[in-house]
């Protein structure tokens, strides 16, 4: 069965604001590793403790191997659309995701943008209903503030028609 693919996609800036997003946490979380290294050097710690470091350790390369390329295939996965009556979504590298929001059904549409998004000019959006939030997580400035005012309008207008 052929796939179906959604009209818009994410910024192409994903991959790389990404990659950068995981580089500082991967950066942050190789220092505490150290920082426990050096605690369990100094204060003479059993050694299993030592052997619990280095398995983080491992498991640590294995998560920044995996940061590199996680974004490219995100990025290729991620795909959106919007008419009158509902938004569409659909994402996921192994488990496919495809999201129906009815226009009726959204309470709010809101964009974030955090330090390193302001950096690649982009933002994400968060859309909201009843029972769940859904969010695009990274679109192009001008894109992001135009699909929310347009989904505001398109979801009070059906408000207003019902």
């Amino acid at each position: 069965m052929k796939e179906i693919k959604l009209e818009n996609s994410l910024s192409p800036m994903f991959p790389k604001m990404r990659r950068v997003s995981e580089l500082i946490g991967n950066i942050i979380g190789l220092i505490v590793i150290g920082i426990f290294f050096w605690l369990q050097h100094y204060f003479e710690w059993p050694m299993w403790v030592y052997w619990i470091l280095v398995g983080l350790v491992i498991l640590s390369v294995i998560g920044i191997i995996w940061s590199i390329f996680e974004p490219t295939y995100l990025y290729r996965s991620w795909s959106y659309q919007y008419d009158d009556e509902y938004l569409q979504l659909s994402y996921g590298i192994f488990n496919r995701e495809w999201v129906t929001v009815p226009m009726t059904k959204i309470q709010s549409v809101t964009t974030s943008q955090g330090p390193i998004m302001r950096r690649y000019h982009v933002r994400s959006i968060k859309v909201e209903t009843v029972g769940s939030s859904h969010v695009i997580p990274a679109l192009e400035e001008n894109v992001a503030l135009a699909l929310r005012e347009k989904i505001a309008e398109l979801a009070k207008l059906k408000e207003v028609d019902e």
